[in-house]
């Protein structure tokens, strides 16, 4: 019985760090995946290079940098070609030490790290050409750390801050201005390659599993309590709201192909 308390308590550990964020990812690959076939079907094969010129890039360096801080070597890196057969416009090659715990638990991060370094740069533009787009994002993250507990009336409140959100993105005083116009068309761009490729997620794996072999020690020893001291809540939170922002666009990207797609029939 403790055997499987373990496990089952491990488990859900590492649900809890890592399932939003899984379950963002495998959102932001249908919703790629269903843009670039749109896009395709539309404007021709080459409709992907468009929006691959500057998402790709954004992509392979968040891998890049991640792996760095991460301690591996970088062997190859290609921030852009023309898609291969097998569709891929860009990669890092990297290596490891594998007998390193702290390089096999980056595995982790350098899988996700597209993700999150694309949202980082939508932000930055953000900040850059629609500011107060960012203030309103802030404020809505700040609310949501404010949650202390889930509740129907707690998801409706940050359901509707984020329909508010939206409704900003696109007021009408912005079709007026031509930083609009160019942060939607970068924002674009990068969420259309945000996703995670089936290499990457290959890798993640690799360093989810030892998140959870950590965790389990942690657990059979009995220090997880003292050392995994963050409300989980609260956290969950936090990651919710920084990936909306990314499903968020990854949609609006979808939806304009979708109307480019019906329009050009």
């Amino acid at each position: 019985m403790f055997i499987i308390d373990l496990f089952v308590k491990t488990g859900l550990e590492t649900l809890y760090f890592t399932g939003v964020i899984i379950l963002a990812g495998l959102l932001l690959g249908v919703l790629e995946t269903q843009t670039n076939r749109n896009f395709q079907k539309s404007l021709g094969r080459n409709a992907i290079m468009v929006t691959g010129v500057i998402g790709t890039p954004i992509h392979e360096l968040s891998h890049a940098i991640t792996a760095l801080i991460f301690g591996h070597k970088i062997i190859d890196i290609k921030l852009f070609q023309r898609p291969d057969r097998d569709g891929v416009m860009g990669y890092v090659n990297h290596a490891y030490n594998t007998k390193n715990i702290y390089h096999q638990v980056g595995n982790l991060f350098i899988g996700i790290a597209p993700i999150f370094g694309g949202l980082l740069v939508i932000m930055v533009l953000m900040g850059l050409l629609l500011p107060q787009v960012l203030e309103s994002f802030l404020t809505v993250v700040s609310q949501g750390m404010a949650v202390e507990t889930l509740s129907l009336a707690s998801f409706n409140g940050i359901f509707t801050a984020y329909l508010d959100l939206l409704k900003l993105v696109f007021a009408g005083e912005n079709f007026q201005n031509i930083g609009f116009y160019l942060f939607l068309f970068l924002a674009i761009c990068i969420s259309a390659h945000i996703s995670l490729s089936p290499a990457d997620i290959k890798g993640a794996l690799k360093g989810l599993i030892f998140i959870f072999l950590i965790l389990l020690i942690l657990n059979a020893i009995g220090l997880s309590q003292s050392i995994l001291a963050v409300d989980v809540l609260k956290y969950n939170v936090l990651m919710s709201s920084l990936l909306m922002i990314a499903v968020i666009f990854s949609l609006i990207t979808f939806a304009i192909s979708l109307i480019v797609r019906i329009f050009a029939r």
